[in-house]
């Protein structure tokens, strides 16, 4: 039998349309983190003609300011804490990540590329001290340098790293791009001052196109990426079903191929995918599930992307907590700055319990980007100059498309677009309290 005679277009047997519906369905909720992943990474360090280039794999590009509208990198950007993006390729060798000694929070989390955290450098998890970090990948079987404060393995052959550092505000921008600038990236033969070895042969990346994600293409380019993503115990029979249909990891999969019969198929599991993506993401207001470890998803695709469309690289409830408001308290989703102003109130004593520090953050909908305003104010939290607490201790924030004119509730005023929009709240270090749902945020509540 011919080596492609099972594959889409070899010309022999196709799977029942309905296994193939059932597998697409399947497949697009567990590869979806990875196109996602792949649309970010592809003008970060493929294309090195887009202005979002971090210069290519094994460099940090940091961003010592925060964000503003102008910033399109990510949606549901923090305004908190400034990035520090970096893409490391570990098919030729093993990399080092060093940090310095630092009193801010910060966090260098590395992910696999379907978003699955492998692990977190930071004053959270590793503390405050200089150290250097070896990052290898499935395999790698060398020895581990003397003096390295830990070691990192990875699943997959790329890692992805979307670091955050403290800001105090405005003022503080040159110590914190002092901090930034000492993190440092190193393949392990730099390191040990040693011979390099050969590189890994340069992949023919594919173009990223935005219809990819809702067509048969997407398959095309789940593929290639599978490539750099060995078969896992866990993911066995999907990605041996994936494979039956052509989608293996050796970059073959060519759609223009399939049978009419077998195309309508996929695209109908692309379409029950996306349905019951949407459903299963209507609902979700925080984040204490969506981002973590492949050990804590587990097997739970839909729960991973779920987390990938709200806030793609969002971090785990233990680092950084996440809630939203989707609707306000008379029900109405989404709220809309162009029909109402709200409040929102935290109660005397009720404020977010963060071990570090907490925000509000202001996303325009459909795009959840920052909204254009006056202030040029984003988010509002614990460290914003100014506010105005109630009478009785407690803090009361105006969320409205319109400046307020009474000057106290200007200055806890979070400027909303006139139009559909979300808030989305983030806990830095959360009490125990907030991961357990001792503590609620409170509604978000229209103005009469």
């Amino acid at each position: 039998m011919a080596e492609n005679a099972d594959r889409p277009g070899g010309g022999a047997r196709q799977p029942a349309e309905r296994a193939v519906r059932e597998t697409a369905a399947e497949a697009w909720i567990w590869g979806y983190p990875l196109l996602e992943n792949y649309r970010t990474m592809y003008p970060q360090a493929i294309d090195a003609d887009d202005p979002r280039s971090v210069g290519g794999f094994g460099r940090f590009r940091h961003y010592s300011r925060p964000f503003t509208p102008a910033n399109t990198d990510v949606v549901t950007p923090n305004n908190d804490t400034p990035y520090s993006w970096a893409w490391l390729d570990l098919r030729a060798e093993p990399w080092v990540v060093s940090v310095p000694a630092t009193d801010r929070y910060y966090v260098l989390p590395l992910h696999d590329p379907d978003t699955s955290y492998v692990g977190f450098i930071g004053a959270r998890t590793t503390g405050n001290e200089a150290g250097d970090y070896l990052v290898a990948g499935p395999g790698w079987t060398g020895e581990v340098p003397p003096g390295t404060a830990g070691v990192l393995r990875a699943d997959t052959r790329l890692v992805g790293i979307l670091g955050r550092t403290y800001l105090a505000g405005p003022q503080d921008v040159d110590a914190l791009r002092a901090v930034q600038e000492r993190y440092r990236l190193r393949p392990l033969s730099e390191y040990l001052d040693s011979a390099a070895p050969h590189p890994a042969p340069e992949p023919v990346w594919p173009v990223w196109r935005e219809e990819t994600l809702g067509s048969v293409e997407f398959f095309a380019v789940l593929d290639f990426l599978l490539g750099f993503f060995p078969v896992l115990p866990a993911e066995a029979d999907l990605r041996g079903r994936l494979g039956a249909l052509g989608v293996d990891g050796r970059g073959e999969f060519e759609p223009a191929a399939l049978k009419p019969e077998t195309r309508e198929a996929l695209e109908a599991g692309i379409a029950d995918a996306r349905a019951r993506l949407a459903e299963a993401g209507e609902n979700a207001v925080e984040s204490t599930h969506l981002f973590g470890t492949r050990e804590e998803h587990g097997g739970d695709y839909l729960t991973r992307a779920v987390g990938v469309e709200k806030g793609l690289y969002g971090l785990p409830a233990a680092e950084a907590w996440y809630a939203g408001w989707a609707e306000d308290s008379e029900g109405n989703r989404p709220p809309d700055g162009a029909r109402r102003d709200y409040v929102i109130r935290f109660p005397p004593g009720a404020l977010p319990p963060a071990r570090f520090f907490w925000s509000a953050t202001m996303y325009r909908l459909p795009e959840r980007l920052l909204v254009d305003n006056e202030l040029d104010r984003y988010s509002i939290g614990d460290r914003t100059p100014g506010l105005v607490r109630d009478a009785d201790g407690g803090l009361t924030l105006h969320v409205s498309a319109t400046r307020p004119e009474d000057p106290a509730e200007a200055a806890n005023w979070l400027p909303a677009p006139a139009g559909p929009f979300t808030v989305t709240i983030r806990v830095y270090g959360p009490d125990p309290s907030v991961l357990d749902g001792g503590w609620t945020i409170p509604a978000l509540t229209p103005r009469s």
